[in-house]
């Protein structure tokens, strides 16, 4: 695996947008891409939580087998709070978007990038999948290495009347957030701080920007169109290829 990269490195080293929905063809040669990394199926909850189309949906952080949750995060070290949300939209998706194939190893792998599964600068994920501190980048004013975009939300996400920040623990830039915002914990609102919202969202924007993440070309198209780093769409493939089973391989 390469080393950790935080949120604020992700953003400071990478010239176009994070997350911004306005992913441009790719600029290097496809060889500089990584192969997609092998996509896996969480343990769904017995018996199963994910709703029949027409039926309430319930938190996604309670789809997913409590066994499988405390094994993969002791294996991992990923937080099982975040683990929960990543297992749970991954879940979600594959009943409501069949075709995508989305691992929760990609959601994972963008989790660990982007701010270490919630964790960067001594934030912590709370029992109810809210960030704490709430996680912000810098401003997107077009500095050096920096995309500019002003502000589009008033600053109510990112606390910025002026520029636009990435935040929450997949780091989204505002605008984005706007079009694709989940509610993944059910209580009625979009919080791109609580994670359950914010893997759900990312799981629904890989699903849309990508296709069949199953397929190379697919899965590449997705992580491009959340940061169109070649640097970064390696490193996410390095991570979650990372977090598969040795068993499962």
């Amino acid at each position: 695996m390469s080393a950790p990269r935080t949120a604020l490195a992700v953003l400071a080293g990478a010239v176009l947008l994070v997350s911004s929905g306005c992913a441009q063809p790719r600029e290097s040669p496809a060889r500089d891409y990584p192969d997609a990394p092998d996509q896996r199926t969480p343990e769904p909850a017995e018996p199963a939580q994910v709703p029949a189309p027409g039926e309430p949906w319930v938190p996604i952080a309670e789809l997913v087998d409590e066994q499988w949750l405390a094994a993969v995060a002791e294996r991992t070290g990923i937080p099982e709070r975040a683990l929960a949300a990543y297992s749970g939209a991954a879940l979600l998706v594959g009943q409501t978007r069949p075709d995508c194939g989305l691992g929760w190893n990609t959601l994972a792998g963008i989790g660990q990038v982007e701010s270490q599964h919630g964790t960067y600068a001594d934030s912590r994920v709370q029992q109810d999948g809210q960030v704490s501190p709430q996680i912000i980048g810098v401003p997107l004013d077009g500095g050096p290495g920096f995309a500019e975009i002003p502000d589009t939300d008033g600053g109510i996400l990112d606390g910025d009347p002026e520029w636009d920040r990435a935040v929450g623990p997949m780091q989204f830039i505002p605008v984005t957030w706007g079009l694709y915002a989940q509610d993944g914990d059910r209580d009625g609102q979009s919080d791109p701080h609580q994670f359950d919202d914010a893997a759900l969202t990312a799981a629904v924007y890989l699903c849309e920007s990508g296709g069949e993440l199953t397929s190379d070309d697919g899965w590449v198209d997705a992580v491009v169109a959340y940061n169109q780093s070649v640097e970064y769409v390696n490193d996410v493939a390095s991570y979650a290829q990372g977090y598969v089973s040795p068993d499962e391989l």
